[in-house]
């Protein structure tokens, strides 16, 4: 269980299999790795998509982010890990999830309009704001199915 990356993947792929064997075939199972920790001699990209290789044939889906606990030097901004994700994408041939301080629906939209991702997540801007789906739903003049409680607050003035 360490050395080579395949023997430091061992557990992780010892647990994916078991996962798999019970899960029900009507579920996602989905695995959220750290593509980089930012820091010299640990997790990069370049293992990480060699990891995913050895995953891919148990997860439906990678959710793809990167590390920020350690005292690493990161120059975080909105978007700074969809490389990853989009790399990964494109090298395994696999369904990811983008992260990283995404807030803006511009954004979601071009992660998504250009295939650097199959679904965006909104960590952060969704636990400071719960509403973001419904007011940007709203923004954009999509459906969006509202709480019965909070249609009100959407009726569109004629």
């Amino acid at each position: 269980y360490g050395g080579s990356l395949k023997n430091r993947a061992r557990f992780l792929l010892e647990v994916l299999e078991a996962v798999r064997e019970v899960w029900p075939q009507d579920k996602a199972l989905l695995l959220r790795l750290s593509a980089t920790d930012y820091l010299p001699g640990g997790t990069n990209l370049a293992e990480t998509i060699e990891v995913v290789e050895m995953a891919k044939k148990y997860v439906d889906l990678f959710h793809i982010s990167s590390g920020g606990i350690a005292p690493a030097s990161l120059n975080a901004y909105p978007g700074y890990q969809i490389p990853f994700a989009e790399t990964i994408k494109k090298e395994c041939d696999v369904p990811v999830i983008a992260v990283g301080l995404i807030s803006k629906s511009e954004m979601v939209e071009e992660i998504l309009a250009n295939d650097r991702a199959d679904l965006v997540a909104l960590g952060r801007e969704l636990l400071r704001n719960p509403y973001w789906p419904s007011n940007t739903a709203w923004e954009l003049n999509q459906p969006y199915e509202f709480a019965d409680m909070y249609k009100r607050a959407y009726l569109r003035k004629s």
